[in-house]
């Protein structure tokens, strides 16, 4: 009978392959096998009790990515308590704003996070305490119900917060032992997103709940020629991409992915033409494109795609997992006819307990399920689809404010929150615009008092506020907001970003700034780029930032690491790094 709670399942994996390898780590090269891992866990587990965490209490975890992660999950899960990510790239006051809403009881970090300060007003302790060394190995006994949360993971939330997703440990686990999946493609699966989204779930626990490795990639963002290491060294079989950075590797490197089994990719629509060109490069590669959502347990449908797969002008939502029920309904609740559009509801397995502490907002969208017993929900996701004549839902677009920005659900509604209190701003409207390159940005609008209004200012206030992948590409001033008839915001007449007004700085001096300010001025759609012009203050985000490096690499021989650009964001310094490699390799060797 298969065990219901992580800790349970894993105690299991544990007896049958003590020995085995369980984690890699990618920076240090150093590896820890199920027993290793267990031991670990379980002396932090003792730790965390002894400090007072008990039955579902929220313990968050402040570090970067690394085998010292896995061991922090695993041991508040053995200790009975629940995990709550707090995204290092957060700005502090939205990581103080987690810590204080979620009410934990105990913040874990590790050195990195420790030295570059962590929140107010919760007990900190790293996970490398000298004390812990000193706890049992064997692990607590406690017992652990598959109704108990394991996780809280924070997204965006239209009342300019975010909001905490409450899952249980029977629906991560139900998920990942579901017969559908192929466990071999997924036995040694690379641990590439931020812990803070939700498909970290997948990465570390589908392995170590099957006997695989999670093999840990390096801290920060990775590019195409580093992922294509791991992949060799580490003989990776399974990883999942965010639906922009799979096109991001279909366009640029399409061969990086040679090798591994299955590709998962979603979190937004997925391009047909990437996934061709990815099957086309690696013709034995399975790509699996995953539906879900956050409030759904990560994944809820796939469909999996071979190079003898057919595709058509769109990727269907696929087949849903066992137990799992996806309604397209129209505004009675009703099921829309096919051919015509409705919303999709999830429903049966996996549906979230909620929102952590949002009684309202977990009643506005957990719904009762008229098509399921008495008792049960929907989670109404938001998202407009269509079943065809064959039964085939078809992903069309969101019925919300709501998007998907690299792979994040963004509510717009929480960037203005953030933006309103900026000294001189009436007005503010973010609104997502696709760009030339298919891929969804913010754009903000301002109303400014009478007064003058530095949009730079309001750029770099931006940055303290909100993620990076939060942070609108553009800015743009009105004298006033278009109104409809009837007073409403007039969305339609909102003008396009007029990139054109941007401001050019010193003109390129030489060759190289000439070639670096027309790749500038190529992928972020600026019609004049100046060297003193940051990457990332003209709207470059980190899938721009990786086909930039590609093409420094291939234009002028010298490797950039993504890494390096965001320490060297203008193209004056990034101009000056490429010319000291250069010149450290043609310099004679010392006698």
């Amino acid at each position: 009978m298969t065990a219901f709670s992580i800790p349970a399942r894993f105690a299991e994996q544990v007896a049958r392959t003590p020995h085995a390898t369980a984690v890699f780590e990618a920076v240090t090269g150093s590896a820890l096998s199920y027993q290793e891992l267990d031991r670990r866990a379980g002396r932090l587990a003792h730790r965390l009790i002894a400090l007072g965490v008990g039955r579902e209490d929220r313990v968050g975890v402040l570090m970067t990515r690394s085998a010292d992660l896995v061991v922090a999950l695993l041991a508040i899960l053995k200790a009975g308590g629940v995990y709550v990510p707090v995204h290092e790239a957060d700005p502090a006051d939205r990581r103080q704003w987690i810590v204080d809403r979620a009410r934990l009881e105990l913040l874990l970090v590790d050195d990195a996070m420790r030295l570059a300060g962590v929140p107010d007003r919760v007990p900190v302790l790293a996970v490398r305490d000298p004390e812990i060394a000193g706890e049992p190995s064997d692990g607590p006994r406690v017992p652990i119900h598959p109704d108990q949360l394991a996780y809280v993971i924070h997204t965006s939330g239209s009342t300019g917060r975010p909001k905490g997703v409450a899952v249980t440990q029977r629906d991560v686990v139900r998920l990942l032992v579901d017969p559908q999946w192929d466990v071999e493609r997924h036995a040694r699966v690379l641990q590439l997103a931020p812990y803070a989204f939700d498909v970290s779930a997948y990465e570390i626990w589908m392995p170590l709940l099957h006997g695989g490795q999670v093999v840990v990639a390096p801290p920060g963002r990775l590019e195409p020629s580093v992922v294509r290491e791991l992949i060799v060294k580490y003989e990776i079989t399974g990883l999942h991409m965010t639906a922009g950075l799979f096109r991001v590797f279909a366009e640029e490197a399409p061969a990086t992915l040679a090798g591994v089994r299955e590709v998962l990719t979603g979190g937004d629509v997925i391009s047909p033409v990437a996934v061709r060109r990815v099957l086309d490069a690696c013709p034995d590669i399975v790509i699996r494109a995953m539906y879900g959502a956050t409030e759904g347990s990560v994944f809820s449908a796939h469909c999996a795609m071979t190079r003898d797969t057919e595709l058509g002008k769109a990727v269907p939502v696929g087949d849903v997992f066992t137990g799992v029920g996806i309604h397209v309904l129209d505004e009675g609740l009703m099921p829309a006819p096919a051919g015509a559009i409705g919303e999709i509801y999830l429903a049966g397995e996996g549906v979230a307990r909620g929102y952590q502490g949002q009684a309202g907002l977990t009643a506005e969208r957990f719904v009762a399920d008229p098509f399921g017993p008495p008792g049960s929900r929907m989670y109404r996701t938001g998202d407009m689809a269509r079943r065809t004549a064959d039964d085939t839902v078809e992903f069309v677009g969101r019925e919300d404010s709501q998007v998907k920005i690299l792979g994040f659900l963004v509510d717009p509604a929480e960037v203005e929150a953030a933006l309103a209190d900026h000294p001189g701003l009436t007005q503010v409207v973010v609104l997502p615009r696709a760009s030339e390159d298919g891929n969804k940005q913010l754009v903000c609008y301002v109303v400014a008092g009478s007064g003058t209004l530095d949009l730079a200012a309001l750029r770099a206030h931006a940055r303290t506020k909100l993620p990076g992948y939060m942070t609108p590409k553009a800015f743009v001033r009105l004298d006033a907001l278009p109104l409809t008839a009837n007073g409403k915001l007039d969305r339609e007449a909102m003008p396009e970003p007029d990139f054109d007004q941007v401001v050019a700085s010193r003109a390129p001096r030489t060759p190289l700034q000439q070639e670096l300010c027309a790749m500038f001025s190529s992928l972020l759609e600026v019609p004049e780029v100046g060297i003193d012009d940051s990457f990332f203050d003209l709207g470059g985000q980190s899938l721009q930032a990786i086909r930039l490096c590609n093409r420094i690499g291939a234009a002028v021989g010298v490797g950039v690491s993504v890494n390096k650009l965001f320490d060297n964001p203008t193209v004056a310094e990034l101009a000056a790094f490429i010319d000291g490699k250069r010149s450290a390799h043609s310099a004679p060797a010392a006698p």
